[in-house]
């Protein structure tokens, strides 16, 4: 019983951690909404190598990328066009697994503040260190005849212990499907 009560917290935690969903961030340019609101065509970017990492750069992830915003794009009207086809806009993506490490600490007293009566009895805290990874997905929309950066969205999943193709095909679609709800961006209304 002294054991299962010091484990649970810990088991409870990592479970709630690993069932936590995506975090997503958009960031746009304000002067672009407009020309961005006009947008119609699209054309893929060069997928950039910047790390070397073969858990990112890869040719299944690069498919589940593209065509995750391919399928959300287009069921919204957007036509991809070759890049030669001059689109209105250019797409690119770019991801990174960072490893991180969680700490948490277990006091025996039940979350109540230490009691000389029972303090004896329960015994001391116990620290758990826990490693696991964090996946970063960012997709670009560049104005292609400006050449510049207009709107930027971030996802970010705790892909667990150990990351795996299956889990990670949905939480890329989640991801993609959360990031582009907010493209293009609505005109802030003057006060």
């Amino acid at each position: 019983m002294r054991l299962l009560s010091r484990v649970l917290p810990v088991l409870v935690g990592l479970g709630l951690a690993s069932c936590a969903g995506v975090d997503v961030g958009t960031n746009y340019d304000p002067a672009a909404v407009q020309r961005i609101n006009e947008f119609r065509t699209y054309a893929w970017l060069t997928h950039p190598q910047q790390t070397k990492d073969s858990r990112i750069n890869n040719a299944i992830t690069e498919s589940q990328v593209t065509g995750a915003v391919d399928r959300d794009l287009q069921s919204r009207g957007y036509q991809k066009v070759d890049a030669s086809a001059n689109p209105d806009f250019l797409i690119g993506w770019q991801g990174a697994i960072d490893t991180r490490l969680s700490a948490e600490t277990v006091d025996s007293y039940w979350g109540y503040p230490w009691d000389p009566f029972w303090g004896s009895y329960y015994g001391p805290s116990e620290t758990y260190v826990r490693q696991y990874d964090v996946g970063t997905l960012i997709l670009d929309v560049v104005d292609a005849k400006e050449k510049k950066l207009v709107w930027r969205g971030t996802a970010q999943a705790n892909l667990g212990d150990s990351p795996s193709a299956q889990t990670d095909s949905g939480r890329i679609e989640k991801g993609v499907e959360k990031m582009l709800e907010n493209f293009p961006p609505e005109p802030k209304e003057k006060k």
